[in-house]
């Protein structure tokens, strides 16, 4: 069967082919290394600490989290982990960056993350 693509065509689909790989490997290490990701979701969170008087409810959540919490994600990901089976993960990583600002706040918070309508993870 011959192609019926244009030359100029097969050649970009090639570069592209080529290409794409790469830069997706290159985002994944500098999210894994330095830049960390970047997650927004709609779910319901209760907390658990000692102390805390703020009662669990929905909430629309939008964090840059640390580059250690972004390995894992990615590493789970790479292992065909589903959606729910990050949410653990996720939910370590937003309580660290957005309910206790990076540890500088409420010491010993946990976040529960359930009910999970929108979740997107983004270099």
């Amino acid at each position: 069967m011959t192609s019926t693509l244009r030359p100029t065509a097969v050649l970009t689909e090639e570069t592209a082919s080529e290409w794409q790989p790469q830069v997706r490997a290159q985002a994944r290490e500098r999210a894994a290394t330095s830049g960390g990701m970047w997650v927004e979701c709609t779910a319901y969170f209760g907390f658990a600490a000692r102390g805390s008087s703020d009662d669990g409810r929905q909430r629309f959540v939008s964090t840059a989290i640390s580059p250690t919490y972004a390995a894992q994600i990615l590493q789970l990901r790479e292992e065909g982990a589903t959606e729910e089976e990050l949410h653990p993960i996720v939910a370590a990583a937003i309580t660290e960056s957005y309910f206790t600002d990076w540890g500088t706040r409420c010491a010993g918070l946990e976040a529960n993350f359930t009910d999970v309508l929108t979740l997107d993870i983004q270099f």
